[in-house]
This record gives C-alpha cells, structure tokens and sequence, in this order.
C-alpha cells in the first residue's frame, strides 16, 4: 500500500515540478523512477529499491506478469489518445515542411538510427529498427514546454508544435508495425508463416481499429449512450478492443487502438473534444504511475549497458547528424532561412510515447529470450533523458545564438471574434502584423478562419492559450468583447504572457458616462464602448485612414472623434508602416508628420461644414486638453 500510494504522490509531485519550472514532466518522472530504483539499490543496506515493481516473494507491486498486463493497458489508453489528436484536414493544412517531417524526416530518422544502432552497438537489424523507430516520435508533451517561454518566429513555432502533435500516432504506428514485425519472426527466423502471421496482425488491428471505431462513433451520434457514460464507456470500448484484437491475432492489440483512435479523430464526432480532454487527464495519471513504475524497474545491470563510450556516439549521430538531416532534406525548397532550419534541427526531443513502448517491448522481447532486447529500455531512456534535457537547457541561447530569438514580440492577441473583431484582425493582418482572435463561440472562430485570420476556439478562463507555442511572438492584447468581466479577466491573466508592450480592453458602458474614470488599460477611446464600436462598424464596415500633420492636428482629430458618435479611433500608422494601438488615453501618442490616423466611421473629408468648422476651432486651442 505504501509503494503504490507512493508512486502516485511522487508522480503528481513530478508533474507539478515541470509545470512549475516549465519543463518536460518525462524529465522529472524518470529520474525519480530511477532514484527509488535502480539507484536507490547503492544506498540501501540490503541492495533492494525503494520501489519494487515485480513482486520478487517478499516486496514488489504486481505479481508475476501483472506488471505486464498494467502497462499493456496503459499504453494502449495512451496510444488511443494520441491517434485522436491525428487530424486529416489539420495533415493538409499545416504545410509541406511539417508533411515532409512526418514522412521523409521518419525515414531518414528510421534508417539512420538503425543502421547506427546495429554497426555501434552490435545489435541485430530486428532489434535495431525497432529502436529507431521508437526514437521516431518527439511529441507534444515535451516540445511545448521547452517552447512556451521562447519568442520565436510564427513559422518556426508552427512546425515544431505540429511535427510533435503528429508524429506521435505516426511514429507509434511505425513501432507497433516493426515490434509485430519481429515478434511474428519467432526470434529472427523470417519463414513463409512467420510473414503470414504478420500479415494476420496487421489485417485484424486495422480491421478491428476501425470497424469499432466507427461502431462507437454512429453510437455516440445516434446518442445511444448517455452523456454521463460517454467518456467511461469509451475507455472500456478501448480496453475492449485491445484485448478482442489480441485474441484474434496475438499482439495486434496496441495496433488495433492506434487505428481506433486515428479514424474516431476523422469522423467529426460531436463530442470528441470531450473525450479527448477526458483521455488527456487520464493519461496524466497513467503517465505519472506508468514512467515511475518503467524506471523503477531498470535494473543497474540495464544501465550498466549504456554507461559507455559507445552509448554516447550514437547520441551524438542521432542528434547531431540523423536529426539535422531529416530536417534539411524536408525542408529543400522551403521558406525556412538556414538559420531557421538549424534551430528546428537542434529542438528534437524523444518524449512519452517512445519511453512507454521502449519498456513494454523491452518487457515482452526480453521475457521471450529475444536477443539484445535488454538493450531496448536502456537505449531509448537514454535518448529520451539526454535530449530532453539537452533541449530544455540549451533550447532559448541557441535560439539566441542562431538569430531565431525575437527581441520584439509584434504579434497581437484580439480576445473575442465578433464582426468588428474580426474587421479589425483582417486590417492587421493586411498590414503585416501576425494576428490570433480568440473566442468561444464556433461560428465566430469559423468565420475568422474563412477570412484566412488566425482564430482559436477557446475560453479566457482556460490555461490552454499559455501553452500555445504559435503565440509566442505575441506582444500586445486586446479585448474587445461585450463582456465587461471577461475584458478584464483577460488583462489580469494574460498580460504577464501575452501583454508585454501593452494590454488593453474596451471601456466599459458605465467608464464611458464617467470620464473620471478611464482606466489604463482602456483602448482606442474614453466615449466608445463595444456597443458603440459594434453600431460604427455595423454602418461603416471599413477601416479607413486620413493623413496626420503635426501632433496637434492628430490632438484636433481625436477631440472631434469624442463627439462625433460616428467616428472612433483605433491605431497610428508610422511612415514606415508600423502601426500602434491609440489607448483611451489618447493623449500619449507621439505623432510625426507623415503619419496616418487609422479610424472606423464616416470618412473625415465627407463631413458637414459645421464639423469642419468645430476641427478648426479645435486645433486653434489647446490641442492637449482633454
């Protein structure tokens, strides 16, 4: 009780750790698995660890080939999570770089790593392939991390956060196909009936994959399954086929649930983003147990197997050489500057997908005498600890040292997507500026998209915003919904994050009728609240902009937009283009001549004489007074 008590604290301890230093939670969970371990036996007065996975008749948590069984299980609840996050239309949206790393980039990085593994090691070509392609993945769960606190360029962020997101189920179906592959080869000896045996586990894991997969989908939107069951009997479906796959074909369950989590995450489920945040937090916990329980489990004659010189070549040929190469050759004919590809080539961390499947095949090749398994576990946790650790450490000064570091972080957040947000972002956008609007409500975020305005669908109150990698060179925050509480709830969370050279938010009805009041962290006017700015763009959809003289006809202009209901100010244009956000303190904008008033509302130069008159008048007082 004590043991399996233990691992779960420890385990939730570890992933607050990472959230807390903002690093890879596999970081953490592995090296306390190795610490009450295989390490733990130097210290201890009788040479037994901490944490004894296999009962041995006097300690230990799972008899015999329970241990097995549990990480059978839990691998395949997370390998069914990661085929979710496998999107077609999000394969064909991303780009070509990202299709070629998922593709050219897998094979380099299959054969590469093989044939290293195989001359440096020794290893036999069975057991070779399938350690590079368990090395294959690196995975959302370890780049986010180490990018969430780097300025890079939208581009740069965008590869490295889909190349994890979807070379995950893809590397782990290369995985599962070379380990059946092998284990159908009965210990090497490729017969006719070993190849027909390969064949069998692979027909009914993609059969019985997608056969249940559409299955539990017509089931789900036919509703015949109550909301409360959903996600609960998703997960027994999942275990389900898992073992009614192995039955049939021995072994072709981890493929069955990868097949069964890629075509659920096609067929436009109503309520798969429910399943999917209910399988994301069951493999938080899985996770946690599992990584401690697999490290506790290596023994110091496993790690003994890697403490050489050997060990360290192929790290470097795996990092230095196979992962370099796979990028540059995606990348031929790309946008990407040299020194773009230099960085994605160094941030390539192996994350939990490779871990867990490196110690379930290690588990079940070594059970069955197959020769040089026992170097699986090891090899793999070595690139998996060495790169994460490499990444996390050196990922922000190489990213200075190569030139990818943004020192200004122009891009703009714009909380909420309704019609004058999204005629606002389309303005930005056509002005050069990288521009993401952010609301909950679909039709809205759909809307933008069609514009071909970055939108993503999402809550203020949610922290899934701070661990977007692609808004990492986001500087500046507007919110302009009409919601007065969730404006502010968005300056109060984000502008640490997102708001570094300026957060603002629309001045709300009551702040508008009380002048007294103006807030800093008012935006574009003191007597325009959204109700007023949603009319002005209802009746002048269009941003237009009028040529400024001097500071004072800039001063004069903004007087006449405080009482003219029809006109509102929204941003400075310099003579190099750039443009700044006008605050409701309209006041502290320095203006040069040359520079544009870009505003929304009727067209200055088209307003009665009485108006011309009243800007006349204006700009022959005290263009400062407010």
């Amino acid at each position: 009780m004590l043991e399996l008590a233990g691992i779960i604290i420890l385990g939730i301890l570890a992933q607050w750790v990472a959230w807390k230093f903002k690093i890879p939670a596999i970081l953490p969970l592995i090296l306390i698995g190795l610490a009450v371990g295989p390490i733990a036996t130097e210290f201890t007065a009788d040479g037994s660890k901490l944490i004894e996975p296999i009962w041995n008749g006097e300690s230990g948590l799972f008899p015999g080939e329970s241990l097995f069984y549990f990480v059978s299980l839990a691998i395949s609840i997370i390998l069914f999570e990661g085929g979710l996050t496998l999107r077609r239309d999000e394969i064909l949206n991303v780009g070509p770089v990202i299709v070629k790393l998922i593709t050219v980039a897998v094979v380099v990085t299959f054969i590469g790593a093989g044939i290293a593994a195989h001359f440096i090691f020794d290893l036999s070509w069975q057991i070779s392939f399938l350690f590079a392609g368990l090395i294959i993945v690196t995975g959302p769960t370890v780049i986010t991390p180490i990018l969430r606190n780097i300025p890079l360029k939208k581009d740069v962020s965008t590869i490295l956060k889909w190349e994890g997101i979807l070379i995950d189920p893809v590397g782990a179906l290369v995985a599962v196909l070379v380990f059946e592959f092998i284990r159908a080869g009965e210990g090497g000896e490729f017969t006719q009936t070993a190849m027909i045996e390969f064949g069998k586990i692979v027909l009914f894991g993609f059969a019985f994959g997608f056969t249940f997969a559409h299955a539990l989908g017509f089931a789900i939107k036919k509703k015949v399954i109550p909301h409360y069951l959903l996600n609960v009997f998703t997960l027994a479906t999942v275990l389900g086929v898992f073992v009614l796959s192995d039955m049939f074909a021995h072994e072709s369950g981890l493929l069955a649930v990868v097949v069964m989590g890629m075509v659920m995450g096609n067929i436009n489920l109503p309520n798969i983003k429910e399943i999917l945040y209910f399988k994301e937090s069951l493999s938080v916990l899985l996770i946690s147990i599992l990584f401690i329980l697999l490290a506790a489990n290596i023994n110091m004659e496993d790690l003994l197997l890697v403490y050489n010189w050997n060990a360290l070549i192929l790290f470097a040929v795996v990092v230095f050489l196979i992962r370099p190469l796979g990028v540059f050759l995606s990348s031929i004919n790309s946008s990407l500057k040299f020194n773009e590809k230099l960085f994605i080539s160094w941030v390539g961390p192996r994350g939990i997908v490779a871990a867990g499947i490196a110690s379930l095949f290690g588990l079940k090749l070594s059970s069955q005498g197959v020769e040089g398994a026992e170097y699986i576990t090891p090899l793999v946790f070595m690139i998996v600890l060495g790169t994460v650790l490499l990444n996390a450490t050196t990922a922000r000064g190489f990213a200075k040292l190569v030139g990818v570091f943004l020192k200004h972080s122009e891009g703009i957040l714009i909380i909420g997507a309704s019609s004058v947000s999204r005629l606002i972002g389309a303005y930005l956008k056509k002005s050069g500026r990288h521009v993401v609007l952010v609301d909950n409500n679909r039709i809205n975020i759909r809307k933008a998209k069609k514009l071909g305005i970055d939108a993503l669908e999402g809550s203020v109150y949610s922290d899934d915003l701070m661990n977007n990698v692609e808004l990492n060179d986001v500087g500046y925050l507007m919110a302009l919904t009409g919601n007065t509480e969730i404006n502010q709830t968005a300056i109060e969370k984000f502008q640490d994050h997102f708001g570094e050279h300026g957060s603002f938010r629309l001045v709300s009805s009551d702040e508008m009728n009380d002048p007294e009041n103006n807030p800093k962290t008012g935006l574009f006017s003191p007597t325009d609240d959204y109700i007023k700015l949603t009319e002005t763009a209802r009746k002048h959809p269009e941003i237009k902009e009028i040529e400024l003289n001097s500071q004072e006809h800039y001063s004069g202009l903004i007087e006449l937009t405080k009482t003219n209901s029809e006109v509102i100010p929204l941003f400075v244009k310099d003579n190099e283009g750039d443009l700044s956000i006008i605050p409701s303190h309209s006041q502290e904008v320095e203006i040069e001549e040359g520079f544009r008033l870009v505003y929304i509302g009727k067209t200055f130069e088209t307003q009665n004489q009485a108006q011309k008159t009243n800007l006349e008048e204006t700009l022959d007082h005290n263009p400062n007074e407010d």
